[in-house]
């Protein structure tokens, strides 16, 4: 049980999701992912939309191998070790300079900080990066979590897209040397 104050920020380490244990996952293999990533992942790593994500992500990965990196890893808290989610980049910084960020939290660990933990690593990653120059954000219009996620972490609204899958999104970005810790 976390003996922690319910006021105290949580803590997030990343761990690497490589090519073996996306396509397991995305072949919706969970032990074998769990296997590979060394870490127990949570059967919210092999639904529907993360079996296309990490397919996808496998798929990325044999395209470009230098993305690894940047990709989708395992959100662990600390210091309990337990899964509470993914985070990563959609890739490497294009020729702008530009990196936009993705995160899940699992059901059972949503509402409790754990999405500003991992959004505030990943902020900290690509602003230490002298290639990265903005940090992006898409947001669907009704996520109010994640809308108010982003809050406090500099991030302004550009611009919004929508399409028939994900209907409208909100675009946000920070530049990389304007980046709070939230």
């Amino acid at each position: 049980m976390n003996n922690e104050p319910l006021s105290a920020p949580k803590r997030v380490r990343f761990v690497e999701l490589n090519a073996k244990a996306l396509r397991a996952l995305a072949d919706g293999d969970l032990a074998g992912g769990s296997a590979e990533a060394g870490v127990a992942l949570d059967e919210h790593f092999v639904g529907e939309r993360a079996r296309w994500i990490f397919g996808y992500r496998a798929d990325q990965l044999a395209k470009d191998p230098t993305a690894a990196p940047w990709i989708t890893r395992a959100a662990v808290s600390e210091p309990d070790g337990v899964v509470v989610g993914d985070a990563g980049f959609h890739g490497p910084p294009d020729e702008a300079g530009m990196v936009e960020v993705g995160y899940t939290v699992v059901p059972g660990y949503r509402r409790q900080g754990y999405a500003r933990a991992m959004l505030r690593a990943l902020l900290v990653r690509a602003a230490a990066d002298p290639d990265v120059r903005t940090v992006r954000a898409r947001i669907g219009s009704d996520n109010t979590a994640s809308l108010a996620c982003i809050e406090g972490f500099g991030f302004t609204r550009i611009g919004e897209q929508g399409d028939e899958r994900d209907g409208l999104t909100i675009i946000f970005e920070v530049p990389a040397d304007a980046i709070q810790a939230g």
